[in-house]
């Protein structure tokens, strides 16, 4: 009979993560705190969702024009490297709410489709979830409706459709409000 050993799964290297994202620096920000619009940041993001999304990105799975030269040179190695050192760093520091009101209708909308049930109490998430608390808000808008056409795909995909689908254009921007500014 034969036994195969297990071998541990090869660790992630931060720093070599960090060296690969230098890439990412041009539309995800320095230390992955996106200035950009539509640009989601990535700093303090689940280690196990970045690893998927840039996988989703990587096979076609998930499109974006910008993302696929970059995802078509990385390794599993890198990945992994990339998961790591994003989830190390510091996430960015919500902006102060400005508008507590429609943060209100956003926390009531978040209790309605569940989302703490899936991204946590805090919408830190969690593994392979997203964290949304802190988000550019601008994207958290961008991403519901794109799950909602049915644009967005892989991963949590049919979830997220079934979450962001019944959502009304109001219910969106206030729920990204609430998240953004948490």
């Amino acid at each position: 009979m034969l036994i195969l050993p297990m071998l541990p799964a090869e660790a992630a290297d931060v720093t070599a993560g960090k060296a690969k994202a230098e890439l990412c620096i041009g539309c995800h920000g320095e230390n992955g705190i996106s200035q950009t619009e539509n640009i989601p940041s990535l700093a303090g993001q689940q280690d196990q969702f970045i690893q998927w999304q840039l996988v989703f990105f990587r096979a076609g799975t998930r499109k974006n024009e910008a993302m696929k030269p970059i995802v078509d040179q990385l390794t599993n190695e890198d990945i992994r490297n990339l998961g790591a050192y994003f989830a190390s760093l510091e996430p960015a520091k919500s902006p102060p709410d400005d508008d507590p009101d429609l943060s209100a209708k956003g926390a009531q909308a978040a209790a309605g489709r569940r989302c703490a049930s899936c991204h946590l109490d805090s919408y830190a998430g969690t593994k392979g979830v997203a964290r949304l608390t802190g988000q550019r808000e601008e994207y958290l808008v961008k991403a519901l409706h794109d799950y909602k056409s049915g644009q967005r795909v892989g991963g949590s995909q049919a979830a997220m459709t079934d979450v962001a689908y019944p959502l009304s254009a109001e219910e969106i921007t206030a729920l990204a409000h609430y998240l953004a500014h948490l």
